[in-house]
């Protein structure tokens, strides 16, 4: 048996050995995202064996439910993993949560999922990854899945809509115009796209509200690795109605970094009816523009098995990699 403990202090935390592969969390992160409590599973040579936060304030709203979530997961020892995974459960039926979510870093804003189907394909740049008998941890636990999603590779950019012409004449007669990010403006510019995110995701599957200067801390930290062509910002008389936000794949994977690749990493439009057909036209126009700067393959990244998104992307897009996320039901 392990002995669980709860952590109090990126101090207290740096008393113990903690693994260094990826799935691991740097302390600075894990109390930067203010969880409620943060659990740990210690062996008896005083090494951290597992380990998880939660938070059961400000989570997602579900029907009937009371969610509490568990995030910042890592384990290398399965009884570990059970023990600690058990003991979670228990403190948010103790604060009267009816569900647990997980993993979950307190909010959809943040690293969520388990990589459940690897498939061929190297691992992306900003793609969730995992040892493979994490999700049997969750499994093992009384967990079950409560959401699929999916990432899809589409490697034609030539593919060419042609429903598309005539949403582009319809768009263009409306004065919505498309234009790339203005990167000595990059401030502003994610503040205009935070304006239509917090709209547009506001129906989305397990939706929290985020500041606009926590949005904005999590895309600073990117800033020096994107490219400003691939990200398009729709505007009507100046104002923001929709965004997508593609970046260049770094990731080293087996064949070197693969720069043959972009990822589309998500694309919002504000729920306006006037303005259908605008997200696909932003995932056409950025695999073109793709195509134009030398990318041979866009990768249109984690999404969610019952958006939308995945209408516009089956038109382009092969499926290649899948992901969980779990859910166990409390009892008080």
């Amino acid at each position: 048996m392990h002995r669980l403990l709860r952590i109090k202090s990126p101090d207290q935390l740096a008393e113990h050995p903690r693994p260094g592969f990826p799935g691991w969390y740097d302390s600075s992160a894990i109390f930067r995202h203010q969880p409620q409590e943060h659990w740990v599973a210690v062996a008896p040579d005083h090494s951290i064996s597992a380990e998880c936060s939660l938070w059961w304030e400000d989570t997602p709203r579900l029907p009937d439910q009371k969610p509490g979530l568990i995030g910042h997961y890592a384990a290398t020892d399965a009884g570990a993993a059970g023990q600690l995974l058990r003991h979670a459960c228990s403190r948010l039926a103790d604060r009267r949560c009816t569900l647990a979510i997980g993993p979950m870093d307190g909010s959809t804003w943040r690293r969520y999922r388990l990589l459940t189907e690897r498939g061929t394909e190297p691992t992306f740049f900003l793609e969730p990854d995992n040892p493979d008998d994490w999700p049997d941890h969750f499994t093992h636990a009384g967990f079950h899945v409560l959401a699929g999603y999916y990432s899809a590779i589409n490697t034609d950019l030539t593919r060419a809509d042609p429903r598309l012409d005539r949403v582009r004449d319809r768009l263009d007669h409306l004065g919505i115009r498309l234009r790339p990010l203005a990167p000595d403006r990059f401030l502003q510019e994610l503040e205009a796209i935070f304006t239509v995110a917090r709209v547009s995701f506001r129906g989305n599957f397990l939706y929290t509200r985020i500041r606009q200067d926590a949005f904005i801390q999590e895309y600073q930290a990117i800033r020096p690795l994107i490219r400003s062509e691939l990200i398009l910002i729709a505007e009507r008389e100046g104002e923001p109605i929709g965004f997508v936000f593609t970046l260049p794949n770094l990731r080293h994977g087996e064949r070197g970094p693969s720069t043959d690749t972009a990822i589309l990493k998500t694309v919002a439009t504000l729920p306006d009816r006037q303005y259908a057909g605008l997200g696909s036209l932003l995932v056409a126009e950025t695999q073109s523009r793709a195509r134009d700067l030398g990318y041979h393959r866009v990768i249109h990244a984690l999404m969610h098995q019952g958006n939308h998104s995945i209408n516009v992307s089956s038109r382009y897009a092969t499926p290649f990699r899948r992901y969980s996320l779990f859910a166990n039901q409390l009892s008080s």
